[in-house]
């Protein structure tokens, strides 16, 4: 392998033997391509392989960097994680990017029917779409309704609703984003059945079955993602514009230093700070306190809105793996502090444990789109 292409490669390694029913899930990020490939056997989803590939050096910058690459140079990104891990299937599910979407909630008669809804959604997205209708795809969603406690059905004092409603969500994506990632499949010559926005995928590799809400934190290179999740369905949305190139630009600028060296020392060292550069724990954590600054913005208003406060944080994406990150949430969130561990949801070789439970956070995605796949 050239030296070129040691530097791309974030990690990758073959299980076992491919198979023809194998799938694989691929989860095209802002800085890097991840792929996983299980296959079903025995009544059970195995690992067979998976493999990372940083997109930096096709933009001609650094690994870690943000880019926005072409269809060509996705196409031979795709090709060489897929050789280089030894992926055989062409069966694949591949990600959308949250930017290329938008997810909301609207409010609607609980009696509407569900050819109403349908006709109904449409037009109310219209309100929120900042594009012609004609330029995206929607789909939607019925929110389960929380059932009512034996309290709050025979209080005498809680007021009644004069109507009752049912929530909505809503997903629109950008035709033009679907486009460009049915030629990346045409171009690989794969398989594509269906295409995903990223944040369902994670969802499906995270959770089991948690009934109370939960918040998901999903740290990427460029945005932060917050998915607030009850009875497996996302019932509130929102993203903060600053990840983990943010991070690592601050420690570039701040401490004089390339933004590989940056890099390396955000992953070293994260929040514990390092003894020769003291001053490492300081800048990353200003953008820590940031991002938990808006996420307990948004908790606020969800618990106003809905009278229920979550009783989980799940963090999942690439900088959930920040060393000290679970402590400093410990002290901002009133709740159980998890890191995510997709790969418990695949039979692995228990040689490969710790490394899987230190990559798995990356790898959220990719899993959860080949889960679906393989069902």
């Amino acid at each position: 392998m050239s030296d070129l292409l040691k530097n791309l490669f974030s990690g990758f390694s073959k299980i076992v033997g491919g198979e023809e029913n194998s799938v694989v899930g691929i989860d095209i990020g802002s800085s890097a391509i991840k792929v996983v490939e299980i296959k079903m056997k025995g009544g059970k989803a195995m690992l067979e392989t998976y493999g990372s590939i940083a997109l930096g050096p096709y933009a001609d910058t650094d690994s870690g960097s943000v880019t926005n690459l072409s269809v060509e140079k996705n196409i031979l990104a795709l090709q060489e994680v897929f050789k280089q891990s030894d992926v055989i299937s062409t069966s694949v599910a591949i990600s959308i990017p949250v930017q290329s979407s938008l997810i909301f909630a609207i409010e609607l008669p609980a009696k509407i029917g569900e050819k109403e809804i349908a006709e109904i959604v449409p037009i109310e997205a219209r309100k929120y779409i900042p594009v012609p209708i004609t330029e995206v795809s929607i789909d939607y969603f019925i929110i389960p309704k929380k059932e009512s406690s034996f309290e709050e059905m025979n209080a005498v004092d809680v007021p009644k609703k004069e109507e009752e409603k049912m929530n909505i969500l809503v997903v629109t994506t950008q035709n033009d984003a679907v486009a460009k990632y049915r030629s990346i499949v045409s171009g690989c010559k794969f398989k594509a059945s269906f295409f995903e926005i990223e944040i369902f995928s994670s969802i499906r590799a995270n959770f089991e079955h948690e009934l109370s809400p939960v918040l998901l934190i999903d740290f990427g290179a460029s945005r932060t993602k917050l998915s607030i999740v009850e009875f497996g369905m996302v019932t509130s949305y929102h993203t903060i514009e600053r990840g983990g190139a943010d991070i690592s630009n601050s420690i570039s600028k701040s401490l004089s230093i390339s933004f590989s060296e940056a890099e390396k020392m955000k992953k070293e060292f994260g929040l514990f700070g390092n003894p020769a550069e003291k001053s490492l724990a300081d800048i990353i954590k200003v953008h820590i306190d940031y991002i938990f600054s808006e996420t307990n913005n948004v908790l606020l208003g969800y618990e106003r809105k809905n009278n229920r406060t979550i009783s989980k944080v799940i963090f999942t994406g690439g900088g959930a793996l920040t060393k000290g990150l679970s402590e400093v949430a410990a002290n901002n969130f009133r709740a159980e502090i998890e890191i995510g561990h997709p790969f418990s949801k695949v039979n692995t070789p228990a040689f490969l444990e710790k490394v899987l439970l230190n990559m798995g956070p990356e790898f959220a995605v990719a899993i959860g789109l080949a889960l679906r796949k393989l069902k």
